[in-house]
């Protein structure tokens, strides 16, 4: 059977987003081996749907909590890949060296296991700290850190599109009002402005409402005058297959954010007390805007602040960039977009 490497990461979808081309340059060094990513159930199943790993394993299996405890597995999936693993990297705390000692015992021959957070790492960005773990040189460019979706997965996002009232030659914007927290998001009466001009220009804005977002989809629909459909439920593949579409994305930092990102759909950012020099997507089809340069020194201070300057944001320089991206996307409903537009290592960033 083919040697195995073994990718595990906890963290949150646009954690993990955001070590794609991590994985791709491991791939890249281990052409001839099977690759098992060990994340969040939807992340991994829509990277191995995209062919960016072989197969997936839920952090919530038992067999794995039982790795982090330090149990040698019983026999079962993970300990056949174990087995056979040659490189395992593990972004996630150690302290202990339990989990490296278990990956030891199992035969695994060189493990890698660092927080993204480490004070050892020197990277600036996220995606480079994840590269910079394995021992390789940040992000140039060089690498196609587009996610190229399988066909059945866009003909689902299209499918979708149909139900909810959006045929294949209408335009459409998605807007993701929310994110992980309120209190990264903007005013819903700076979007709704820029939501009403994507109409009167005749593009339909369609809102993402994800399972934390009903109370800022709900605020942002009560200053809105026309009726506006939200997608609500999608799991993160067929969301993938219908931002595949999308003519624009606009959204706050949060992992639908980072996929529109990878996607290669023309994206504008919206940041504000989360530092976009180390977190924001990456790609010339991408622009980071956000207000004056946070000056909370914690999350605590974050939540507690009334003055919200970061995320104070010009209506009409948001309308402005929204339209110059749309123009920049050039081709309307085109599934495979990122490959008109090769990724750049920086977005563009506005403030």
């Amino acid at each position: 059977m083919a040697r195995t490497i073994i990718i595990i990461h906890p963290g949150g979808i646009g954690d993990v987003l955001l070590a794609v081309p991590a994985m791709q340059r491991l791939r890249g060094r281990f052409p001839q081996h099977q690759s098992l990513l060990v994340a969040n159930e939807s992340v991994g199943r829509l990277l191995r749907d995209a062919q960016q790993i072989d197969a997936f394993m839920s952090m919530e299996r038992a067999a794995v909590a039982d790795l982090f405890a330090g149990s040698l597995p019983v026999a079962g999936p993970l300990t056949r890949w174990i087995e056979r693993c040659d490189f395992a990297v593990a972004w996630m705390q150690d302290e202990e060296g339990t989990l490296a000692a278990v990956l030891r015992s199992c035969g695994v021959r060189e493990a890698r296991i660092l927080s993204p957070f480490c004070l050892e790492l020197k990277a600036r960005h996220q995606s480079d700290r994840f590269l910079e773990t394995l021992g390789e040189p940040e992000g140039d460019g060089s690498i196609d850190t587009c996610l190229r979706m399988p066909g059945h997965l866009v003909e689902q996002g299209q499918a979708h599109l149909e139900r909810v009232g959006i045929p294949a030659d209408r335009p459409f914007a998605l807007v993701h009002p929310g994110s992980g927290s309120r209190h990264k998001c903007i005013s819903p009466g700076v979007l709704v402005p820029a939501i009403q001009r994507l109409r009167a220009e005749g593009v339909d804005p369609l809102l993402i409402e994800g399972p934390v977002d009903g109370d800022t989809v709900a605020d942002l629909l009560r200053l809105m005058s026309a009726n506006t459909t939200v997608l609500r439920g999608l799991d993160l593949a067929l969301l993938a297959g219908v931002i595949a579409h999308a003519e624009l994305y606009l959204g706050h930092d949060s992992g639908v954010t980072h996929l529109s990102g990878l996607l290669g759909v023309p994206t504008v950012a919206l940041f504000g007390p989360t530092d976009s020099e180390r977190w924001a997507p990456r790609g010339g089809h991408v622009t980071v805007l956000r207000g004056a340069p946070c000056e909370c020194p914690s999350w605590e201070l974050v939540k507690a602040c009334v003055a919200r300057s970061c995320l104070v944001i010009p209506v009409e320089q948001l309308i402005a960039l929204c339209r110059v991206h749309r123009e920049e996307g050039a081709t309307s409903r085109n599934p495979l977009r990122c490959a008109l537009s090769p990724p750049t290592p920086y977005a563009r960033v506005t403030s």
